[in-house]
């Protein structure tokens, strides 16, 4: 369920006073556990040191984030990539693509010199 409307956002108090006053500039990243706390306008510009269970991501605060939550910027999980054969071979293709690429490059450049 969402927040009711006659309460209002949920801002930590805390969290406001700890950015009273300051330019977002000079501050250093502000470390907060309050991952529930909505983003508000005042906030932005701030870096912030959002916990995720185990360490703290930064998560600078820009202007389309106003109204989200702060949690919503610092994952709790870690995406370890699908695999497989099929994935490896793309991986392998790919990656000789480039090289082939850095190699054209490299000739092109050193006909140029000459």
């Amino acid at each position: 369920m969402t927040r009711s409307l006659a309460k209002g956002p949920y801002v930590d108090p805390r969290l406001l006073k700890k950015i009273a006053g300051k330019r977002p500039e000079q501050s250093a990243p502000i470390k907060t556990w309050s991952r529930a706390c909505q983003i508000a306008p005042e906030m932005v510009g701030f870096k912030f040191l959002v916990h995720n269970g185990k360490s703290f991501p930064e998560v600078l605060v820009e202007e389309d984030m106003v109204g989200h939550r702060l949690g919503e910027f610092s994952l709790t999980r870690k995406f370890i990539k699908h695999g497989g054969k099929m994935q490896k071979d793309i991986e392998i293709k790919a990656k000789e693509g480039e090289i082939a690429a850095a190699q054209a490059a490299k000739a092109a450049t050193s006909d140029a010199k000459k």
